[in-house]
């Protein structure tokens, strides 16, 4: 069996074609449960974030559990395998090490070392623990990549400034907003884990605003929102009063999962005053036509991709550093991986040859009655002495090609031969 990572991602893909192929959180379930019904799927955890949509699985063979992922992706999403088929990204064995411990560390990221991507990769992990879709080789690898993500965040400054997608997008928006973010009201269309983030940011960063709303579906989460909040400038709206709450506000941060737009250009045609809509949805929850209303600038994740790209420089030492732990945590990963796997094979065949021994002495016991016991060991002895140095070479080669192809083919050979 087999290690592979296959997904789209915002490095690889449009902002257009990730939003098709996001996949709600409340599906997970249903995907996680199609992988693991497929013929070449032992162990599956399912990712997908606003900015990546992936599978980490366990596999036999590599072609046929590619086929699987992407026709599994393909019934998920609702678009044609032939629609996305050339954007993904796949990775094999020692490259899905590498890949995850990377994520995990947020240098894939928009906003480099942001924090947002350790929980949404450990509640992938915890979800597939919950199906029963991950094992003992999935759960180590996430576990291992997670420690390896907080390791980076305490050593090196890569975390540094902005740390989260939720603080970035804030500060772009104060940004462009100016002096105007003044005694400004803000709407933020959300009440999840990023939207939390943004009403935090948005508070903590600037003190001069004078209103903060928060419109969501779920009233009820909305209220604990603002109540874990505390502050006095936090107000709640019903979901069905957005037009109003957009009409009466300078700022609008929509940070919403929605399968399509929820905020139009007729919602806001009788803006009389500029309003700034930040767009965090990937599907995205704000129609394009916005763009023609004269009283309103939008800007997307795009936007905010771009301008964390110019500022980037600024980490180049942090990013280096980090992608130095990451290597050193990927290998020690792998090694741990490759003295585990030579270990079982190494310590059946072993076992093996103890039964051939104890077998064939007990096959011969008659042959040896007229021996004293003192006899009898030392026959035993050498017996096990010849069987351990013929034996000797066989284990240190498994052993040393452990994790390799040549390492699977000498396991798969061994087994054969000595029927283990």
């Amino acid at each position: 069996m087999a290690l592979i990572s296959l997904g789209i991602d915002h490095e690889h893909a449009s902002l257009d074609l990730l939003d098709l192929v996001t996949v709600p959180e409340h599906e997970w379930s249903k995907v996680l449960r199609t992988l693991l019904s497929q013929r070449n799927i032992h162990e599956a955890v399912f990712v997908s974030t606003c900015l990546r949509t992936e599978v980490i699985a366990v596999i036999d063979r590599f072609h046929g559990a590619i086929d699987e992922i992407t026709e599994t992706l393909a019934e998920a999403t609702k678009v044609p395998a032939a629609q996305f088929q050339e954007k993904l990204t796949v990775h094999f064995d020692r490259g899905v090490a590498t890949h995850l411990f990377s994520v995990a560390a947020g240098l894939r990221s928009v906003v480099p070392g942001e924090f947002e991507i350790l929980g949404q990769l450990r509640r992938a992990l915890e979800l597939a623990q919950e199906e029963h879709t991950a094992g003992a080789e999935l759960t180590e690898l996430f576990q291992r990549a997670l420690a390896s993500g907080r390791r980076v965040r305490a050593e090196t400054t890569i975390a540094r400034g902005t740390t989260s997608f939720a603080q970035a997008a804030v500060t772009m928006s104060l940004e462009e907003l100016g002096a105007d973010v003044r005694d400004a009201d803000v709407l933020v269309v959300g009440a999840g884990q990023l939207a939390s983030g943004v009403v935090k940011s948005l508070l903590s960063s600037s003190p001069h605003v004078r209103k903060v709303t928060i419109a969501n579906r779920s009233e009820g989460r909305a209220a604990s929102l603002r109540d874990e909040i505390g502050d006095p400038r936090v107000h709640l709206s019903a979901f069905d009063g957005l037009v109003d709450e957009l009409r009466a506000s300078r700022l609008a941060i929509v940070a919403v999962e929605v399968p399509s737009p929820i905020i139009s250009a007729e919602d806001l045609v009788a803006l009389q005053h500029p309003l700034l809509v930040v767009d965090l949805g990937v599907p995205r929850a704000v129609a394009g036509s916005v763009d023609d209303v004269a009283q309103v600038r939008r800007i997307d994740i795009g936007d905010l991709q771009r301008r964390v790209e110019r500022a980037i420089d600024l980490r180049h030492e942090a990013a280096h550093e980090a992608q130095g732990i990451v290597d050193a945590d990927v290998e020690k990963y792998l090694n741990d991986q490759r003295a585990r796997g030579a270990a079982v094979i190494v310590s059946e065949l072993r076992e093996y040859f103890d039964e051939v021994v104890e077998a064939e002495l007990a096959k011969r016991e008659a042959e040896l009655a007229e021996m004293t016991s003192e006899q009898r060991e030392r026959v035993r002895s050498l017996i096990r002495s010849v069987v351990a140095k013929i034996a000797h070479r066989p284990t240190v080669a498994l052993k040393e090609a452990a994790g390799t192809d040549q390492g699977i083919r000498l396991n798969e050979a061994t087994r054969s031969l000595f029927d283990l």
